[in-house]
């Protein structure tokens, strides 16, 4: 439900845009305020789900979420609709980081746990790969409101399987860090204002300037603020990991990509090539598709391999696709497209369960919602950098294929530099049950139960 809301949104993108009379800035703030509120409280959502327990947790962010989803549908004015999805940031920030910490408890079994990061991710593809056909043909059927509809029952569902499946999770004693917290959410918003608003105002704008002033100064504040407090919302000792803090940064690197991709390819189909909302999400059905597949094959090469080789093969997959769609011109027929999407989503799904099961790998039991709430806040960063960024290359339509080329060129650049970063720094050691020691007799029996 959580990733379905960000791809469903950007193929309701256009027809929002006639109910509301948004301009295209108004729909990069559309996209991102959700995307900036859920990257900015993640951190203090895992220590929360840590604190009060991963279950609760995760009850409470369903809860909000389907009442901020009813809030969107409700809305009668852009700056309603970009309040009511920063609402819904709020709930989807409490849900991701319970919900791997909820697997990270259940399953202590290294390969079993991958296995399970692997569905986890799959089902996320899922939701991804659902959102630009459910959206299409909601939109079309009944209107843009109903893509934020359909979460109500979805969410209903869940609370009621939560509520009666899932154990209650222990408390841990992690305290919370209002300093952190707003310093860090001050950084994003100042770094978001600028790109986002650079695109329609010129990078010289006055709310240009104070953006990225926010932006830099609020980051210096939160490393210093993390280095001080006793029970810092953000572990800066996590960093010391190279794992950890490789798998960050690719957690980053890879939603810059995809959404911000994403974003820029659903404006091009129906506002260039003129495609329908249902055409928009049909065309973009192989590249979701993709992303179902990559995460279930990137679970069971794990268990073997670790997490460098998918993610390795995947950023390099991804790259290649980005390449590709630089490119893209107006005449360009959806078939050369189809093979550049279906590199790109299988990029993506090979890397982020394999960062996934790296980052949780590399922390401390105590600390998985923290790490959870680490990578996810990389990855929701990315999303909104990327999306504003390679947003305001597209703002204005008489250029939009010239920057519609150079964001993939972009793009493409950054999944090389993951690439090379996972490279140098992600342990190569393959996730096989702690408890089986490949050697004498017993490897014979390895390979029985391997094969059974």
């Amino acid at each position: 439900m959580v990733i379905l809301d960000v791809t469903v949104v950007n193929v309701a993108l256009p027809a929002i845009s006639r109910g509301l009379h948004a301009t295209t800035t108004d729909l990069a703030w559309v996209v991102d305020s959700y995307s900036l509120v859920f990257a900015a409280l993640l951190l203090s959502s895992g220590s929360f789900a840590d604190h009060r327990g991963a279950k609760r947790a995760f009850q409470i962010g369903i809860v909000l979420f389907a009442l901020a989803s009813v809030a969107c549908g409700l809305a009668s004015s852009t700056s309603a609709l970009i309040v009511a999805r920063g609402a819904q940031g709020v709930g989807a920030a409490l849900t991701v980081p319970s919900s791997l910490s909820l697997l990270q408890v259940a399953y202590t079994d290294r390969a079993v746990r991958a296995r399970a990061f692997g569905v986890w991710g799959a089902v996320a593809g899922i939701g991804a790969g659902a959102g630009p056909v459910v959206g299409g043909a909601l939109v079309t059927e009944l209107g843009w409101r109903s893509v934020f509809f359909v979460n109500v029952p979805v969410a209903l569902v869940g609370l009621a399987l939560v509520t009666r499946v899932l154990p209650l999770t222990p408390r841990r004693s992690h305290g919370l860090d209002p300093g952190g917290q707003i310093a860090g959410a001050a950084c994003l918003v100042g770094i978001t204002l600028a790109l986002v608003e650079a695109g329609s105002s010129g990078w010289t704008a006055s709310i240009v300037v104070v953006g990225l002033i926010v932006f830099v100064t609020a980051g210096l504040a939160f490393v210093a603020i993390e280095q001080r407090v006793q029970r810092p919302m953000l572990p800066l000792s996590l960093f010391a990991s190279p794992t950890f803090r490789t798998a960050s940064v690719v957690g980053l690197f890879i939603n810059f990509g995809f959404y911000g991709e994403l974003f820029v390819m659903s404006l091009y189909l129906q506002q260039i090539r003129g495609f329908s909302p249902l055409l928009t999400g049909v065309a973009l059905l192989p590249q979701m598709a993709m992303a179902v597949v990559g995460s279930t094959v990137s679970g069971w090469v794990m268990t073997r391999t670790g997490s460098r080789p998918p993610m390795v093969v995947g950023l390099c997959l991804g790259a290649v696709g980005l390449l590709s769609l630089s490119g893209t011109s107006v005449d360009s027929t959806y078939w050369v497209l189809v093979v550049p999407l279906l590199a790109i989503g299988l990029g993506m799904s090979l890397t982020m369960p394999a960062a996934t099961a790296a980052i949780m790998e590399a922390a401390p039991l105590e600390r998985g919602g923290i790490a959870s709430g680490t990578l996810n806040a990389a990855r929701q960063v990315g999303g909104v950098v990327g999306v504003a960024l390679l947003g305001t290359f597209v703002a204005h339509r008489a250029s939009f294929v010239t920057g519609f080329r150079v964001d993939m060129d972009i793009a493409a650049g950054v999944f090389v530099v993951g690439a090379l970063l996972t490279i140098a720094g992600i342990d190569r050691s393959p996730m096989r049950p702690a408890n089986l020691v490949a050697s004498g007799s017993r490897r014979l029996v390895i390979v029985a139960i391997r094969r059974v």
